[in-house]
C-alpha cells in the first residue's frame, strides 16, 4: 500500500520541528510494508483546517495519490475539536483513503473493524453536532430573555422619599432599606417615580 505521512508541530512550539514524528512515521510505515508517497509537515496551529501542507494532503487524498495516512495522534492532525476532526477523516474515507495513528492504536481504519470505527466516529460527530445546535439554541433564548431593571415597590420608594425628606444622604438611606443609590437616584432625580408600584 501507498501511505502518505502527515507531520505537525504548532507555531507555539518554539524550536519544535517534525523531525521526531517524520521518523518514528517512516519506521512505522517500514513496518507495515507500506511505501511512502510523500511527507506532509506543517508548522501551524492545529485549530484551523488552511494549513498548506494539510490542504495539498487532502487535495491528494481526493485524487487517490495513496491508500493510507499515517499520523502521530490525532491532535496532530487536527486540533478543530470533534466534529470538523471527524469530517476529515470522512473526506478521506470517501475519497477511499484509510488512515492510521502511530500513538493511538485504536485510530485504524486498516484493520478488520474499519466499518465499526467509521460508524462509531460517524455517531461521534453527529452527537457533537446535535450538542452544538443545542448550546446555540440555549444561547438564544438567554439572549432574547433582556431582563430589565426590577422596579422599585411603591412602599420601599415611598420609605425612600421619608428619609430623605428627613435629610437623610443616600448613603445612609441605604443602609436600613437596601436600595442601591443608584436606584434611587434614578427614581428621585430623574422622575422615574412612575415605574415603580
Amino acid at each position: 500500500m501507498i501511505a502518505a505521512l502527515y507531520a505537525r508541530v504548532s507555531t507555539r512550539d518554539k524550536g519544535q520541528t517534525t523531525d521526531n514524528q517524520l521518523l518514528e512515521l517512516r519506521a512505522f510505515a517500514g513496518r507495515l510494508g507500506f511505501a511512502v508517497y510523500r511527507e506532509y509537515c506543517d508548522q501551524e496551529s492545529g485549530s484551523t483546517a488552511e494549513r498548506p501542507q494539510f490542504q495539498q494532503l487532502l487535495l491528494d487524498a481526493h485524487q487517490r495519490r495513496f491508500g493510507v495516512v499515517l499520523f502521530w495522534s490525532l491532535d496532530r492532525f487536527s486540533r478543530e475539536g470533534v466534529t470538523e476532526t471527524l469530517n476529515h477523516l470522512q473526506r478521506l474515507t470517501a475519497a477511499g483513503v484509510q488512515f492510521k495513528s502511530f500513538t493511538e492504536q485504536y485510530l485504524d481504519s486498516t484493520g478488520v473493524f474499519r466499518d465499526a470505527l467509521i460508524a462509531i466516529l460517524a455517531a461521534i460527530a453527529k452527537q457533537e453536532r446535535v450538542r452544538l445546535s443545542e448550546r446555540i439554541k440555549a444561547g438564544q433564548a438567554r439572549s432574547a430573555k433582556k431582563p430589565g431593571r426590577p422596579a422599585l415597590a411603591a412602599t420601599k420608594l415611598a420609605e425612600v422619599r421619608r428619609l430623605r425628606g428627613e435629610g437623610l444622604s443616600f448613603k445612609k438611606i441605604q443602609l436600613p432599606t437596601g436600595v442601591p443609590v443608584g436606584t434611587m437616584h434614578r427614581y428621585l432625580t430623574t422622575g422615574a417615580a412612575g415605574n415603580g408600584a
